[in-house]
């Protein structure tokens, strides 16, 4: 049996479940902070607003 499959399987399982909790520490952050109206501070919270789809570009002028 080739290892070559598991391999690749282990390390896509490891980048996602790490991409995962980066995602999920970046929204409980975002939603301490209360800052979605500026821009975000941190990897994590840059990543979190990406694949939420709640990101600001050049701030938001209202209120």
């Amino acid at each position: 049996m080739s290892w070559l499959p598991l391999i690749a399987a282990g390390v896509l399982g490891v980048t996602l479940l790490v991409g995962y909790a980066m995602v999920l520490a970046g929204i409980r952050r975002e939603d301490k902070a209360m800052t979605l109206r500026r821009q975000a501070d941190g990897v994590s919270a840059s990543l979190a607003r990406k694949v939420t789809g709640c990101h600001v570009r050049n701030g938001v002028q209202w209120t």
